[in-house]
């Protein structure tokens, strides 16, 4: 779909437990700045019914730095995972920036996709956002801190929000000189910015089944979003989970889990 290289992304494989190793499996897409240790606890809860697979996005956990954040490209990343693991088809559940990847993903692939679930984000473009987090990591990079102790104090020269904090700081890792280093590809991210914060590539609408879920607190899906939400997802069912923020699946962490069972038992 572009020019750009693959990724040999990382992952993490949790078998169905065995009365449901025929089922069709799940594929996890994180946010920005996110990865697939963020998940663990949900791919727990899912794959008793069902092979889980959560993946790292370029730049993101343990998966290579590289140029290129198209959504196109990050959907080849995943496209080339699922051959790997040889799974023809999946249900694919992306959030946030992941769901925007998993909305291209339908929409150049699918063939690909068995069904959509999107977490909280809408196929719009969305102003410039991350100024202060960007910042706040530049500053831990910068700043070199040797316990975790450090690093929060730095980022929160930036990033008031402590829970905000608390999520950056899963970005970071003791390197060689015993420092909390980040282990993102700021540099690659912020370069590609422009790209993150537009539209999900792809032409035709998904007229697979899509499920929307958003936070009751979070603006990412606003509803004077939802006609442009159907004409590239027509069959999308929006649910709306109640205190529930963009994070939706931290906040209401057992609702977003059996919202998605539901979801997918009814395939």
């Amino acid at each position: 779909m572009t020019d750009v290289a693959i990724v040999d992304l990382h992952f993490i494989d949790m078998p169905a437990e065995e009365a449901a190793a025929d089922a069709t499996p799940l594929v996890v897409i994180h946010g920005l700045l996110g990865s697939a240790d963020n998940w663990r606890s949900h791919l727990k809860v899912w794959q008793r019914s069902r092979r889980v697979i959560a993946l790292d996005l370029r730049n993101h956990g343990r998966s290579p730095h590289a140029e290129g954040m198209r959504y196109a490209t990050m959907a080849d990343d995943v496209i080339a995972l699922l051959d790997k693991l040889s799974i023809k088809r999946a249900h694919v559940l992306g959030h946030s920036m992941g769901g925007k990847v998993a909305i291209s993903l339908a929409r150049l692939a699918p063939e690909r996709v068995a069904s959509l679930i999107v977490a909280d984000i809408a196929p719009v473009a969305y102003d410039h956002g991350h100024d202060d987090v960007f910042a706040a990591l530049e500053n831990v990079r910068e700043g070199r801190p040797k316990n975790r102790r450090e690093a929060d104090d730095l980022l929160a020269e930036h990033v008031d929000f402590r829970p905000t904090r608390l999520f950056l700081a899963t970005n970071l890792v003791r390197n060689d000189d015993n420092v909390m280093a980040l282990r993102v590809g700021l540099d690659q991210i912020k370069r590609g910015y422009s790209d993150i914060i537009g539209v999900p590539d792809g032409e035709q609408p998904y007229d697979g089944a899509t499920l929307l879920l958003r936070g009751d607190d979070s603006h990412y899906v606003a509803d004077d979003m939802i006609p442009t939400l159907r004409e590239v997802l027509p069959r999308a069912r929006v649910v709306t989970l109640k205190n529930a923020g963009h994070w939706l699946h931290a906040d209401q962490p057992e609702a977003f889990q059996q919202a998605v069972l539901a979801f997918l038992d009814a395939q």
